[in-house]
């Protein structure tokens, strides 16, 4: 259908089914930030602005607000900056810094790893907070000359991308950009204050979308922080969707205005208030939307509760960090079978997950996070059948017995197919897994051995007795329950 500049035109679209079957992409950070790659640690900034963790807005804790912290004279990050480069160093001089690093960066290897582990669709920042374009936009930064790379990244991950079987989207920081507004984030409220609205970024903004539209027709225009109040977004969703039929858009479009600044400041004190209602919808991430449209929500370093009817994405990175930060250590970053739970616990209620790597200068994974995506993909490519093209059961959750210990479970289903995702902290011999309508369970297997298996029906629950498990699946089994076709 031709979509047309009304919100009742653009909420027609419908969600493509290739989003809603992948299940798992990868988020990269990558900029100017990449270079110095520093930052306090220990929470992320969305932990911070729900009140989850000190509020230390002097120093938002991700890498890529390298440049709001070092414009605040008493922070962790100056005084790193000013020891490490210097205090008359400008972090415009990481431009040339930056563009001789990615001189050698492969985007082949990028797009290896990526695949490798288990993604089906990636995500590139085109434009952070800071400004800097990862692709050679037609519409330049006024401010500043030649304020982007000298390689097309984003034309060059989006073919290597592609070329591997999955699907390329562009992020992009239209709520923010310091080059238009450098006012420093020292508290919440200066979210709003920092975002611009003149004209001539609405019109930067849309030159930028368009050309991102017209030239690389990413699969996910994935937007950040919120739009200029004055911005025509039912026409931009339609000229996307019209451009790229089965493409999809976050709820990350949200316009504020000035005005909104009052109802903020007059609230209740507002990290509380988002903590609450976070803690009410979600596990304490993301707050509901306010934009009229979009195709999937985004949940930021936690998840929903339950089963939610409508498409989600829980989207965080491996540490507390989008941009790469070599302030953290192993301790700050998921372990494998975390990682593995996350996805299962995410696509069990109907979410994707968008796990962001944040990538050195010249593009290289940092070995450590290489160490833990690698891990989940190896699980992945071993029980994906229970992960890929999967829907919601009647319930996400629930529990299994063994050796009077209880486990956490994570249901998915596929056509006659009800898998169970089980998760153990050793090596289990026997498992029951409960109210699993056992009557309706014709046979069970075990993803990933080809052991025929000991299984039988008590009431509603069904008692599996296993063989050795490998490796990949000590603290992941996933069991394969054949129903009748009416379970």
């Amino acid at each position: 259908m031709l979509f047309t500049a009304t919100w009742d035109s653009v909420s027609q679209h419908n969600l493509p089914q290739w989003y809603d079957d992948a299940k798992f992409g990868m988020f990269v950070h990558w900029g100017l930030y990449s270079v110095p790659a520093w930052s306090p640690t220990g929470y992320s900034a969305m932990q911070v602005v729900t009140g989850k963790a000190p509020a230390t807005y002097h120093d938002i804790p991700d890498g890529a607000f390298y440049f709001n912290n070092l414009n605040i004279p008493d922070s962790q990050t100056r005084a790193y900056h000013d020891k490490t480069y210097g205090a008359n160093f400008a972090y415009d001089e990481f431009v040339p810094m930056f563009n001789a690093a990615i001189e050698t960066w492969d985007p082949d290897a990028m797009a290896d790893f990526l695949h490798d582990c288990g993604a089906r669709y990636v995500v590139l920042t085109t434009k952070h907070h800071e400004g800097f374009l990862m692709w050679h936009a037609r519409t330049q930064n006024p401010f500043k000359q030649n304020y982007m790379a000298t390689r097309d990244l984003l034309g060059e991950l989006s073919n290597a991308v592609r070329a591997r079987g999955m699907k390329m989207g562009a992020y992009y920081s239209g709520g923010f950009d310091w080059t238009f507004n450098a006012t420093p984030i020292r508290e919440l409220s200066d979210v709003l204050r920092a975002m611009p609205q003149s004209p001539e970024y609405v019109a930067y903004v849309l030159a930028h979308l368009h050309d991102l539209i017209e030239r690389y027709e990413p699969a996910v225009l994935w937007n950040d922080i919120g739009m200029p109040a004055q911005l025509n977004l039912p026409q931009l969703f339609a000229d996307y969707y019209n451009a790229v039929p089965d493409g999809v858009v976050d709820d990350r479009y949200a316009q504020y205005t000035l005005g909104d600044l009052t109802n903020v400041l007059t609230s209740p004190p507002f990290a509380r208030l988002l903590s609450q209602i976070m803690d009410k919808e979600f596990g304490g991430g993301a707050p509901p939307s306010t934009v009229k449209h979009f195709d999937f929500s985004t949940p930021e370093y936690t998840t929903y509760h339950t089963t939610v009817a409508k498409k989600w994405e829980a989207t965080r990175g491996i540490g507390h960090s989008f941009g790469y930060n070599r302030n953290e250590t192993p301790d700050d970053y998921m372990t494998i079978p975390q990682l593995v739970q996350f996805v299962a616990d995410v696509v069990s209620k109907n979410g994707n997950v968008l796990l962001n790597v944040g990538p050195q200068a010249d593009g290289t994974i940092p070995q450590i996070e290489q160490e833990r995506v690698r891990g989940l993909g190896a699980w992945l490519k071993q029980n994906g059948e229970a992960i890929y093209n999967t829907r919601p059961w009647t319930r996400a959750e629930g529990t299994a017995q063994e050796n009077g210990k209880t486990l956490d479970v994570r249901f998915t289903r596929n056509g006659e197919n009800l898998y169970a995702i089980v998760f153990a902290s050793d090596t289990p011999r026997e498992i029951r897994l409960q109210d699993v309508q056992a009557n309706q369970v014709q046979n069970v297997s075990l993803i990933g051995s080809d052991a025929p298996l000991t299984w039988n029906a008590q009431d509603a629950d069904v008692i599996v007795a296993l063989p050795p498990l490998s490796e990949i699946n000590r603290n992941a089994s996933t069991f394969a329950l054949k129903l009748t076709m009416n379970g």
